[in-house]
């Protein structure tokens, strides 16, 4: 019976199916797997910009941002930048900005450099949401022409389903500041300005600390989903091995039990029937 049934049933519709589960799921795995590997490479590479920018001397903003209309991320993000001017028109608030604990709104103004040029900064975080209106005493930029330093960020996509309402935006959406203040000439549309000082100084809001240098746990979770296989791969070997002990029991009883009986025979000695048998046979 064992050499009929043997290993045989793995080529079952049941084990077949069982098998297709198995390499679906360890698709699956890989790919969640490859998406941990790839969130890490992009934690790690916004480390390596934290490392090659944050800290950098300032430069006139014309000396790195080349193209107003392009924004490098390598190049550009974290870089600090030198401007001169004044700033102009409302203040605008970047609503939904987490802070000290509770979420508020990101302080946003428009910039005029000597050179004309318009470049929106980002003069650091209050404590109003979007629900609230607008205070009329936020802080503004100081009056007059005054050196600033700032650095660089890449302006925020739109956030679908959202829109300013009245002097707040969802996002720092710099294409839709200029169309919400009403900015005429060039304007560095592709980046913004996070705010490092002013000189003279004004008011400001609470200004942003370095990020954090974590790449968080994306590896730990990329290498579970390939253990999650191997566990996968034990336990359908595991059923797969109770299967076949329990498909070929019965024949295993039986030869076992042809072994005890031929070492009895063997103990016992010839019986008087096997004697007959063997005269007659004579």
């Amino acid at each position: 019976m064992t050499a009929e049934i043997g290993w045989s049933f793995l080529r079952s519709r049941r084990w077949l199916g069982y098998f297709a589960l198995f390499v679906i799921f360890a698709v699956a795995c890989v790919l969640l797997g490859n998406w941990q590997f790839e969130r890490r490479a992009e934690a790690r590479a916004e480390i390596n910009r934290l490392d090659a920018n944050y800290a950098a001397t300032a430069v006139p903003i014309d000396e790195i941002v080349t193209d107003p209309a392009k924004f490098d991320e390598d190049r550009m993000k974290w870089h600090p930048v030198e401007l001169r001017g004044e700033y102009i028109g409302e203040t605008y608030l970047a609503r939904n900005r987490p802070g000290e604990g509770r979420v508020g709104s990101d302080l946003i103004q428009a910039f005029k450099l000597d050179d004309g040029r318009v470049f929106f900064i980002d003069r650091g975080w209050v404590p109003v949401d979007g629900n609230q209106a607008v205070p009329k005493d936020l802080p503004r930029g100081p009056e007059g022409e005054i050196e600033v330093q700032a650095r660089l960020r890449a302006s925020e996509p739109s956030i679908a389903g959202r829109s300013s309402t009245g002097h707040t935006v969802a996002s720092i959406d710099v294409p839709e500041l200029v169309e919400l203040a009403g900015v005429t000439g060039e304007v560095y549309s592709a980046s913004y300005g996070q705010l490092i000082s002013e000189n003279p100084s004004a008011k400001t809001g609470t200004l942003p600390p370095k990020p954090e240098r974590d790449e968080g746990p994306h590896l730990s979770y990329a290498l579970q989903w390939y253990v999650f296989i191997l566990i996968a791969l034990i336990g359908v070997g595991y059923a797969a091995r109770q299967e076949y002990r329990t498909l070929n029991a019965d024949g295993e009883t039986v030869r076992r039990q042809d072994e005890r009986s031929a070492r009895r025979k063997q103990r016992r000695g010839p019986s008087d029937a096997d004697e007959e048998d063997a005269m007659l046979d004579a």
